[in-house]
């Protein structure tokens, strides 16, 4: 009979949590949340092309509380897998590599799409762009 003791692969219990691992989920994640979010630019050039009543009806969902909550998570999730995109372009290039790095350029592009976030919508809300 075959020996059935194998040994077990280390899973989310035994690892401890560091930035990296949150950056390559979050990544992976942003990504299906763009995809999903395309449904929403969709839903705009058809409300667009269906008329002023059709696209008034989109402004007033996007413009509601809900609605404004979808956008503003969907265009951090825009600028963090931009930011953490670029950060994955400057290693494929063999830079940054070194463990502080690593761990300097995960931070930074959360911290940076954080910023870039706000920095968008208080544009959007000083110009009144989301009335």
């Amino acid at each position: 009979m075959a020996d059935t003791r194998r040994p077990v692969s280390p899973h989310l219990q035994i690892y401890k949590w560091q930035v990296q691992m949150a950056t390559s989920i979050l990544h992976r994640a942003t990504g299906i949340v763009l995809a999903v979010g395309v449904l929403l630019i969709v839903w705009a050039m058809l409300s667009l092309a269906a008329g002023e009543d059709a696209f008034n009806q989109f402004k007033v969902c996007m413009g509601s509380p809900l609605g404004m909550l979808v956008m503003f998570g969907w265009s951090w999730a825009f600028f963090y897998h931009l930011c953490n995109g670029i950060r994955h372009l400057v290693q494929d290039a063999g830079a940054g590599y070194a463990i502080s790095q690593f761990v300097r350029s995960s931070w930074a592009s959360v911290v940076v799409s954080i910023v870039l976030t706000l920095l968008v919508w208080a544009y959007v809300l000083t110009a009144g762009g989301a009335a």
